[in-house]
């Protein structure tokens, strides 16, 4: 079983990974067989470590230009819930152009891996 502090670290290697976009990095938070939703209406998830790696690799976002922070709000076994919120700037790195509150559903294996993902978000609606 998984708790709210290993939720909470993943949740942190899963931002630096992004912002570094470093294979092994991203490869760390998943299991060999993970499947990883984007949408949780992906009638396909993303099969497999190696798939996820690339589908990150080949989708970059610009340096410097988003920003990220997810806590988990629950914790059952082997599976946890996060929510968050996620920023996209313009080219200076603070303008804010775009906010996404994000909702993760994550299963883990016993050595602490993803083995399941499923992302849920909504855009900030503008002033």
């Amino acid at each position: 079983m998984i708790d709210h502090a290993h939720v909470e670290r993943w949740l942190a290697d899963y931002v630096s990974a992004w912002k570094s976009y470093d294979s092994a990095a991203i490869g760390a938070l998943f299991s060999s067989d993970a499947t990883y939703r984007y949408h949780p209406y992906d009638d396909e998830p993303l099969r497999g470590r190696e798939a996820v790696i690339a589908s990150w690799l080949a989708n970059r976002d610009k340096p410097n230009t988003y920003d990220a922070e997810y806590k988990p709000i629950a914790v059952d076994g082997n599976t946890a819930v996060a929510q968050g919120r996620t920023q996209y700037f313009a080219d200076d790195g603070k303008t804010l152009q775009r906010e996404f509150h994000n909702l993760f559903v994550m299963r883990f294996d016993g050595e602490g891996y993803c083995t399941d993902f499923t992302e849920w978000y909504m855009q900030t609606p503008k002033s």
